[in-house]
C-alpha cells in the first residue's frame, strides 16, 4: 500500500504560485509514475500533470503547460506541483495520485493510489 497526503494548497491571488507537495509512505516511490489530478465543483476530475518513475518523462494538460511544472525527488519519496501565473480557473481541489510502473498515462482510472486532496483557491 501507498499512503500520499498532499499539502501547499491555499488562496492565492491571480498572477501568483503555490508549490504543491506529495509526501508517500509505505512504499518507495521510485518504481511509481506519480501524477496531480484536480477537480472543480460540479466537474469530473482531470490530469493537471504526471511524471513517470525515474523523472525524465513529463505530461502537462494543455490548460496549465508552460505554467505548471511537476517534479519528484525519491530519495524524499515525495512529488511536487510548481504552479505559476495562477488563474481563478485553476481553482479546485488537487490530488495526488500513483500507479505503478513507468508508464505516463492521464486517465485517472489507471491510477490506484489517492491522497486527500488538498484545496487551491486563486482569487481575481
Amino acid at each position: 500500500q501507498v499512503q500520499l497526503v498532499e499539502s501547499g494548497g491555499g488562496l492565492v491571488q491571480a498572477g501568483g504560485s503555490l508549490r504543491l507537495s506529495c509526501a508517500a509512505s509505505g512504499r518507495t516511490l521510485s518504481s511509481y509514475t506519480m501524477a496531480w489530478f484536480r477537480q472543480a465543483p460540479g466537474k469530473e476530475r482531470e490530469s493537471v500533470a504526471r511524471i513517470n518513475s525515474s523523472g525524465g518523462i513529463t505530461g502537462y494538460a494543455a490548460s496549465v503547460k508552460g505554467r505548471f511544472t511537476i517534479s519528484r525527488d525519491n530519495a524524499k519519496n515525495t512529488v511536487y506541483l510548481q504552479m505559476n501565473t495562477l488563474k481563478p480557473d485553476d481553482t479546485a481541489v488537487y490530488y495526488c495520485a500513483a500507479r505503478f510502473g513507468d508508464t505516463i498515462v492521464a486517465g485517472p482510472i489507471r491510477y490506484d493510489y489517492w491522497g486527500q486532496g488538498t484545496q487551491v483557491t486563486v482569487s481575481s
